[in-house]
């Protein structure tokens, strides 16, 4: 497979995956198409009750706020003060910041610098969006300036400080491409991408790497096996935490598909080294060490390469919910912060979060925030703090660009597959939110025959599937936008 397929495969498959738990249905149970309905607000509340207050939701908790948003009127509120898990409506919190802090034109910047003679430091600040192509520009400038040999290479993955996985975040997590770490120099998503295929009956599946080097990288520990036509399957895969070992187990049919998987990377900064290092000898470079390390003064930049603008990296980071965006993007927040000693970048990031939330008018007693992305569980928050958040949004100068980074119903993103052949397709621009036991959707209502909306749900301990929830959430949405005003 040619490096451009490979690449294009990784950037396709990551950024269509909902990356929130391993535990996201892929199929989405349809909301029956409804016909034209006039609800007055005055009837919305015992529509809402009569979707959440069925048997199979007893034992949940749901948490709902509908708010008109030229009065700021209340349409629905359910426990909409109390504290809930939101899983990736965090996101919305976290790119509203880098929104209104760092701008929409903002740009990520990766450097090459070179230090002296034949060694050569390459200084990533977090840009989540480089990937291979970007490395080969970085290769095409050094080879441009007359550079044929590196004598060392170093990457300094110094500009974020902390733990590269926050310690809340569960260990089956940490093995998956929603769970990769989120360091200074990322490529590829910090994700290795491999196809598993069945073989002839009785063998093991056989598992091929995009990138043919991480063969050297990873022990393989094949645990599966080809069976018969037709015959029901699955596909376990998991990594160790302790080094780089990974384990497939299940089984597939002979006549099986091939299924692709994202893992990953177990040490980031030496998938960068080495993909860096591919890139420069395949452009005529030659390199002799390779190292990590900081140091230098950073004077004299030779290449450089940037990510693109902070507007486009919302929409990767909301539409396709994507938490390695949404940790880098909180991150480089503490730019607008000094790190105090001891402090991590994330946390500093965090703290910009929240000052900024509270000079949009956001109840700073509304939210426990721990992460950038919602992959923690330790993140609380209640719908009228996401409520707050999109209200102050749709106000602000921004707020066309908030909007345009979120799904929209029936087309985009997490959103693509549901509520379609409803009244809320191509209306609805909302956040998704899953992980187990917790399904969230936060967004606006924009109906051509009432006010616009901002609307927050929640549910919390839930044991029914996702699908499940999700069918009911949206028959809520589908309520919203079916006001008139009557």
């Amino acid at each position: 497979m040619s490096k451009k397929i490979t690449i294009a495969l990784l950037s396709l498959f990551l950024s269509t995956q909902i990356a929130v738990t391993q535990q996201t249905a892929k199929a989405q149970i349809p909301v029956t198409p409804t016909t034209t309905k006039t609800i007055c607000p005055a009837q919305l509340p015992s529509a809402v009750d009569a979707v959440t207050n069925t048997p199979e939701f007893r034992r949940v908790r749901w948490g709902v706020l509908v708010k008109n948003l030229a009065d700021e009127q209340t349409l629905y509120s359910r426990d909409a003060e109390k504290y809930f898990n939101p899983a990736s409506n965090i996101k919305l919190l976290t790119t509203a910041a880098a929104l209104k802090q760092l701008g929409a034109d903002f740009r990520i910047r990766t450097s090459v610098y070179q230090d002296s003679d034949g060694i050569l430091r390459v200084v990533g600040r977090g840009d989540p969006s480089l990937k291979v192509p970007q490395l080969q520009e970085l290769a095409q400038q050094l080879q441009q300036q007359g550079i044929t040999q590196v004598n060392q290479l170093i990457a300094d993955d110094s500009y974020f400080q902390g733990e590269i996985v926050h310690p809340s975040w569960e260990w089956e997590d940490l093995a998956f491409y929603y769970g990769a770490p989120v360091n200074s120099l990322i490529v590829n998503e910090n994700a290795s991408l491999f196809t598993v295929s069945p073989q002839t009956i009785g063998k093991p599946l056989q598992l091929k790497w995009n990138e043919p080097m991480e063969a050297y990288q990873w022990r393989v520990e094949n645990n599966s096996v080809t069976t018969d036509e037709d015959e029901s399957g699955f596909v376990a895969v998991s990594r160790d935490l302790k080094g780089p070992v990974l384990r497939i187990k299940g089984q597939m049919a002979v006549n099986s598909n091939p299924t692709i998987r994202a893992i990953a990377v177990f040490d980031p900064v030496q998938n960068f080294l080495r993909q860096f290092r591919q890139t420069l000898v395949r452009e005529g470079i030659s390199v002799s060490q390779m190292s990590n390390g900081t140091g230098g003064n950073n004077e004299q930049e030779i290449a450089a390469v940037e990510s693109p603008p902070l507007s486009e990296l919302l929409m990767e980071t909301n539409i396709n919910s994507n938490n390695l965006y949404a940790e880098a993007l909180l991150r480089t927040l503490a730019i607008k912060q000094p790190v105090e000693n001891n402090q991590t970048t994330a946390d500093a990031g965090l703290e910009v979060v929240k000052t900024t939330l509270t000079q949009l008018g956001v109840d700073p007693t509304s939210y426990i925030l721990v992460d950038g992305s919602g992959l923690s569980r330790k993140n609380l928050i209640t719908p009228q703090a996401l409520v707050q958040t999109l209200q102050a949004m749709a106000k602000s100068p921004q707020g066309e660009l908030f909007r345009a980074s979120l799904p929209v119903a029936g087309v985009s993103g997490t959103l693509t597959n549901r509520l379609r052949d409803t009244s809320a397709e191509g209306i609805v621009q909302a956040k998704t939110g899953t992980m187990t036991g917790v399904v969230s959707l936060s967004g606006y209502v924009n109906s051509p025959d009432y006010q616009p909306l901002a609307f927050s749900i929640i549910v919390n301990h839930s044991e029914q599937p996702a699908t499940v929830v999700r069918q009911s959430m949206d028959e809520i949405v589908v309520l919203l936008t079916q006001l008139q005003r009557c």
